[in-house]
């Protein structure tokens, strides 16, 4: 029989359903690693945390306005103690969850080359890929005192193994499928056909693939999935037709989209059903200068001030948040 595999495309049987009175939700996953310059090659070594105390303050800001954040976090966060300081006690209460995110090149054993295509998870051979998310989710659990059950791959980067490995582990959900999004270029996974509604990888009940929310806006959004692959080498066009309001992507993030870009992403996935939105966002960019999409303190603000207006208009649309727990229990097998 064969395996499942996350990147295989689900039939419509495959696809969850949830309880009536579930309704449409939201979730906010905070991709929570350590600080790199993303314009420069990868490597074991190198890296920062002055950021992590900073988690304290957007889960306080989350917390005021009704909201658990989902951390996935990686082996250096997992294994730095201020993680623990900043959200240990909110995770302890139920007020944030925790999950996996493998940065292999970051994550013992390091068994393997450090370079972009092993940057991938899912392209490292299985049995490292498995020892790799074993040893990063068992320092999760030893940190927090609590067993993980969603994972994102770093750079969205599953592979065949990926869900047997997560199915074995005892985790509920994948939320790696960055859905109209390819990253084949670089020996990653291409997501351009995915949907973004979630589906069971296995068998219902078993392993949910919960994909990141990105959908096209514009009069051609019909057209979106066969017009935009095409467009990846023409961003002046791609920007034309975005100011034309003919096509433009808008994935649910404050880094790179504005708060109307966002807002009209949100009434499209709503009008078209989506049951559960899937925001997200890197947590260095708590802290300026550390990401590409936060400069300076006039940056910071304007993050803060992106995911203020964004929850008050789910709050207007009366889209309430959810946790990992409200989405497994509302599924229908």
């Amino acid at each position: 029989m064969a395996q499942p595999n996350i990147l295989d495309l689900p039939g419509a049987r495959q696809h969850v359903r949830f309880a009536a009175g579930f309704g449409q939700r939201f979730i906010v996953t905070v991709d929570t690693e350590e600080e790199f310059d993303w314009t420069q090659p990868l490597g074991r070594t190198g890296h920062g945390l002055s950021h992590v105390p900073r988690l304290a303050r957007f889960q306080q800001f989350c917390e005021g306005l009704g909201v658990a954040p989902v951390y996935l976090i990686d082996y250096p966060i997992a294994t730095d103690p201020a993680a623990v300081e900043a959200l240990g006690a909110a995770v302890a209460a139920g007020r944030a969850e925790i999950g996996v995110q493998l940065h292999p090149w970051v994550n013992p054993p390091h068994d393997e080359d450090v370079n972009i295509f092993n940057s991938y998870a899912g392209n490292l051979p299985p049995e490292l890929e498995a020892a790799k998310f074993n040893t990063l989710r068992d320092a999760i659990e030893k940190a927090f005192g609590k067993a993980p059950l969603i994972y994102r791959a770093g750079r969205y980067g599953i592979g065949p193994a990926s869900a047997g490995i997560l199915s074995r582990a005892g985790l509920a959900i994948d939320t790696s499928v960055r859905s109209r999004f390819d990253y084949s270029s670089t020996g990653g996974p291409n997501f351009r056909d995915h949907p973004v509604a979630p589906w069971w990888v296995d068998k219902p009940g078993g392993l949910m693939e919960l994909p990141l929310t990105t959908v096209f806006w514009g009069m051609l959004r019909q057209q979106g999935p066969l017009l935009y692959p095409s467009l990846w080498r023409m961003p002046k066009l791609r920007g034309l037709l975005a100011r034309m309001a003919m096509l433009e992507r808008i994935p649910l993030t404050p880094e790179g989209v504005s708060i109307e870009e966002a807002i009209k992403g949100i009434d499209i996935a709503l009008d078209d059903g989506l049951p559960i939105l899937v925001f997200s966002f890197h947590s260095p960019s708590l802290r300026p200068g550390l990401t590409p999409y936060v400069r300076d303190e006039d940056g910071l603000d304007q993050l803060y001030d992106w995911w203020r207006a964004v929850f008050a208009y789910l709050k207007q649309r009366q889209i309430r948040p959810a946790s990992v727990a409200d989405i497994m229990a509302a599924v229908q097998i």
